[in-house]
């Protein structure tokens, strides 16, 4: 990476001072030296500050963040805003701090922050526990900007003492509170809003939008690998640009070789919106709305910026953090680092008579899979049984999924899905939103075992089964992410992806889909490893109807 002293000339975007200028940006010791207008130079490309990602996981790019953080600074990405909740749900307080200490290894600005749902509900189990004792340690931190996420919506608009007490907590650090709270609207979303939510990533329509909106809150524009409400959304930039944030929550690792932040802007621009305004929404809004040190470009700043070679195709020429020269016309000059591979992961091999399922009736609920969304939908399916066990029905599209404790030795739950259109084989993952136990779904119960048995061998990791091939992508570090070169990575993830397509999925993303399955607080159904789960009344259902 080059060194941090640099003079630019081109068009200058402030942000700040909302308007556009040819000039010159000189950069001394990585800080913003002087600003200096000009209208004679001649260079056609934009000088802008850097992107942020207002809101991701990046455990679920499968990279550990010094890998995340190659990839990603060539869109042109210089800071996240990153709940690491994921690996919070499978090592605790330890797998933030290992986060932080690994982004610390590379200049990207990883901004993480206190985990507020760990476990995510009493309804699943998980390998560790964030209280309010563990938050406080957090929340003290200076580089620690955030309450992340509350999920446990309904016990923040009941008033639930312990979700009172960590809001408590996070007002005393003076720190922002990130909310999700899908669908939720009128009284309840106002009662949310006033207990000090600021921010939501969950809104389906532009309706639950604005009342959020109104009610004092900020909403964050979400596209990522599996949830994508940027078409639904974008209109607010209209009338409320300072009100929204860009953010991809979730981004699996060959998505991210294809772009990042950037992929929102240029969208959001070709559409005819206020390049000034797009930017402010990706850039200045994120930084002022949680305190970032990134840099804004203006005198005495840290050189956070990008070149590019125009605002309506937006290609990123150049990235640069902290004056450092990080990206290059789509290269990272970002090295790979060694570091540990921390993991928690005890279960046992499975056998194809632990999944059994043994008919209580004619009829059975259905969880209905959405591309493209969280939620679900429940829908009742006459079963299809074979010798005493309800099986797949592939004819119908009524495949058998399964979520299997790692933490502890614990027999499996069993349910079924649809939407998957799976024709042969199975597919598995130890990547299962929050608790992170293996979710796989398959034709068989002979595919399901095989699936799930890789990722056991691996201690972690994404896997297929066909009739000619297994395949896995380890991932060692927490179960969750691979410490390899984070390209590497990403095509043997596209490799499974397209494998999975094979075998009949038509979801954009069928591993990213099934990592949401065992996600309880989105409802309308899901499946935890204790069990069939209803989001609308939050309390187990059986299997059958």
């Amino acid at each position: 990476m080059k060194q941090n002293n640099h003079h630019f000339k081109g068009h200058i975007v402030d942000l700040k001072g909302s308007r556009i200028f040819k000039g010159h940006v000189y950069v001394k010791n990585g800080i913003i030296d002087s600003i200096v207008a000009d209208d004679t130079i001649t260079e056609s490309h934009y000088i802008l500050p850097g992107l942020i990602d207002a809101h991701i996981h990046i455990e679920s790019s499968m990279l550990i963040p010094s890998e995340f953080a190659r990839l990603a600074v060539v869109h042109g990405t210089v800071a996240t805003v990153s709940d690491p909740h994921e690996i919070a749900n499978v090592l605790g307080i330890d797998g933030i701090r290992y986060m932080m200490e690994n982004g610390k290894q590379v200049p990207l600005k990883f901004y993480f922050g206190a985990s507020s749902c760990v476990p995510a509900t009493p309804f699943e189990t998980a390998g560790n526990h964030i209280g309010p004792e563990e938050l406080e340690e957090l929340l003290a931190m200076d580089e620690v900007k955030y309450l992340s996420e509350m999920m446990n919506f309904p016990g923040v608009i009941n008033g639930d003492a312990g979700e009172m007490k960590k809001l408590e907590i996070a007002r005393k650090f003076n720190k922002p509170v990130d909310g999700h709270a899908p669908g939720v609207t009128g009284e309840a979303a106002k009662k949310y809003i006033e207990a000090g939510i600021t921010t939501d990533h969950e809104c389906f329509t532009m309706e639950e939008a604005l009342e959020k909106i109104n009610y004092g809150m900020k909403v964050q524009i979400r596209e990522g690998s599996a949830a994508k409400n940027f078409d639904a959304l974008v209109d607010l930039l209209q009338d409320h640009a300072d009100k929204v944030l860009f953010c991809s929550d979730d981004k699996h690792p060959d998505d991210l070789v294809e772009g990042h932040i950037n992929q929102m802007v240029v969208r959001a621009i070709q559409k005819g919106y206020d390049p000034v305004k797009v930017l402010k929404s990706a850039i200045l809004n994120p930084v002022e709305h949680y305190n970032l040190e990134v840099g804004l470009l203006q005198q005495g700043d840290a050189a956070d910026l990008i070149l590019i070679d125009a605002l309506h195709t937006f290609n990123v020429l150049e990235t640069y953090i902290d004056g450092i020269q990080v990206a290059v016309e789509g290269k990272t000059l970002i090295e790979t680092v060694t570091v540990e591979q921390p993991n928690f992961f005890v279960a046992d091999p499975i056998s194809v008579n632990d999944l059994k399922v043994e008919p209580e009736g004619d009829t059975i609920k259905v969880i209905q899979a959405l591309d493209g969304e969280l939620i679900t939908n429940l829908k009742t399916e006459k079963a299809l049984i074979h010798d005493g066990n309800v099986v797949s029905d592939t004819e119908n599209d009524i495949l058998k999924m399964v979520v299997y404790n790692r933490y502890k030795k614990a027999a499996p739950a069993k349910a079924f899905i649809s939407n998957f259109n799976l024709k042969e084989g199975a597919i598995a993952s130890s990547v299962a939103h929050d608790s992170h136990n293996i979710v796989a779904v398959g034709v068989s119960d002979e595919a399901i075992a095989q699936a799930i048995n890789r990722v056991v061998a691996e201690k972690g990791g994404v896997a297929v089964v066909t009739e000619d091939l297994t395949e896995i992508l380890p991932l060692p570090v927490a179960g969750l992410m691979s410490a390899n070169d984070g390209y590497h990575v990403a095509e043997s993830y596209h490799k499974l992806d397209a494998v999975a397509h094979e075998m009949g999925s038509e979801l954009r993303a069928p591993f990213m889909t099934l990592s949401f399955m065992a996600l309880l607080v989105i409802p309308q159904i899901k499946l935890s490893d204790m069990g069939l789960f209803d989001g609308s009344s939050f309390s187990f259902t059986s299997l059958f109807s």
